[in-house]
């Protein structure tokens, strides 16, 4: 008997793990793009005389667009072909670093970074359903674990390799090879993912199954929501806050229209059937939760190290990098031995993560100079080691029961949680370092020491999480 398409029966395609290497390479230069551009602000301003609202939009507004588009791209990939979509993904991305980079004016780079936005949230989606799609049993694992580790190297190593780029091509136009440098990668990419990623096996859904309604209560409720908080530094006033609960409601609304959608016999852009699976509603909730706290670490040690202290842009990059290679070392290892130890294996990387920044929350006021960077090492490292068996495993299991039909959308959605997580604990964090400067007229390592602590329990609200999905699972099984 002849295997149905894309089941788990089917043979195997033979160029799996080579696809694999050019869905993660095009997802770490997209991943890249949210930190790399934060140590080139400053030549940015000079080079452009960019305003300081222009400032937080070539940032921000790249973080919104990108977790504006997740999951209606996700959807898109899973009816019309995750090839092509991924394709058109890389294409949009890198021809708008190829504008970002020749922009005569702020305005321009401001409009360059949201459609680089928009190619980034085309292409992450693709990558998770691929890797459902492609690879099957102890192998899913290991593709989602160096998924993982595309995911915690490419936050923790911006810094460093935007810094590095600045310091050899110089102050004045450095920061315009940072964009630069993902032209060849790109079109490498396009030229090799019609070469290895093979195409759709089944026909396309209807086109009517978009369902276009979801896709704009989704939307709408996304940008009310990740609007105040990636403006919370450059939006003045309270008003903002009145976007979250718009927000809210309009997620409710898309909540309803979903279940009525599908119970009038449509196809709808999330099967809300998916989060009353634990595996799957636990994990988006501990990486909605832990994304809140781990990238912000390097916005605020970034923010510590070059203004506190007066380290270069490179010097601040390098401080951070034991925690990437830590994250690297064991998100790899975590692919692999996932489905033996399963959740638990995810409580104990956070246990590990709290752990080491609070020992760096030690540390940031009883050091100085050039001597801190080596005192924190160690304490980074043991969080990266934790990190790396926080995301990728996390990943796995919250994808694991996922069908490969919904393996884009429910992707998407989890990555949509964790773009939300990251601008908000970013707002949150910058709030607390900001507001401490303030109140304590410049007493930079007090700012970090705090921020560093809202950290701590946001990690250790994931840890809960985990702790609660192991506690129950062990109960179902006794049952």
């Amino acid at each position: 008997m002849t295997a149905s398409p894309g089941s788990e029966t089917s043979l195997p395609d033979p160029r799996r793990w080579k696809a694999l290497t050019v869905c993660l390479v095009a997802g770490f230069m997209t991943l890249l793009d949210v930190s790399i551009v934060n140590v080139a602000l400053p030549s940015i301003r000079t080079g452009l005389s960019a305003s300081p609202s222009d400032l937080q939009w070539i940032v921000s507004g790249y973080a919104l667009t990108f977790g504006l588009v997740l999951v209606p791209c996700g959807r898109l990939g899973d009816t019309r072909g995750r090839r092509t979509v991924f394709v058109t993904g890389v294409a949009l991305f890198t021809l708008s670093s190829l504008a970002a980079g020749v922009a005569p004016t702020a305005t321009v780079l401001v409009l360059a970074r949201l459609v680089q936005g928009i190619g980034g949230g085309i292409i992450n989606p693709q990558i998770s359903g691929l890797i459902q799609e492609l690879f099957r049993g102890p192998e899913r694992g290991k593709a989602f674990g160096l998924l993982g580790a595309t995911i915690g190297i490419s936050t923790a190593v911006g810094p460093v390799l935007g810094g590095f780029i600045i310091r050899l091509f110089g102050t004045e136009t450095g920061w315009r090879w940072i964009f630069f440098v993902n032209l060849p990668i790109g079109l490498a990419a396009i030229l090799l993912s019609f070469r290895l990623i093979p195409p759709p096996k089944e026909r396309a859904q209807r086109r009517e199954d978009l369902d276009p309604v979801g896709v704009l209560l989704l939307g709408a409720g996304v940008l009310s929501i990740m609007l105040p908080l990636v403006q919370e530094q450059q939006w003045k006033g309270s008003v903002k806050w009145l976007l979250i609960p718009v927000g809210v409601g309009l997620m409710a609304l898309f909540a309803l229209w979903e279940s009525r959608y599908a119970r009038r016999g449509g196809a709808p852009l999330i099967d809300l059937n998916l989060f009353r699976t634990e595996s799957y509603s636990s994990g988006v909730t501990i990486a909605t939760l832990y994304f809140a706290g781990f990238t912000a670490i390097f916005f605020i040690l970034t923010l510590f190290l070059q203004n506190g202290l007066g380290y270069s842009a490179l010097l601040a990059g390098l401080t951070v990098t034991p925690f990437a290679l830590g994250s690297a070392v064991t998100s790899a290892v975590g692919g692999r031995v996932v489905h033996r130890y399963g959740r638990p294996l995810v409580a104990s990387g956070l246990v590990l993560v709290v752990v080491g920044i609070g020992v760096t929350d030690l540390l940031i006021g009883r050091g100085e100079g050039q001597a801190l960077g080596w005192w924190l090492a160690p304490p980074l490292l043991l969080a990266g080691l934790g990190s790396g068996l926080v995301i990728s495993p996390n990943v796995t299991l919250t994808l694991a029961q996922v069908p490969v039909a919904r393996a884009g959308t429910a992707g998407g959605a989890m990555q949509t949680g964790q773009r939300i997580g990251t601008a908000a604990g970013i707002a949150l964090m910058g709030w607390v370092y900001f507001s401490t400067l303030a109140s304590t007229r410049g007493d930079f390592a007090r700012a970090t020491s705090l921020s560093l602590r809202v950290t701590v329990l946001l990690v250790t609200a994931a840890l809960l999480a985990a702790v609660v999905d192991v506690v129950s699972s062990r109960a179902r099984k006794r049952e």
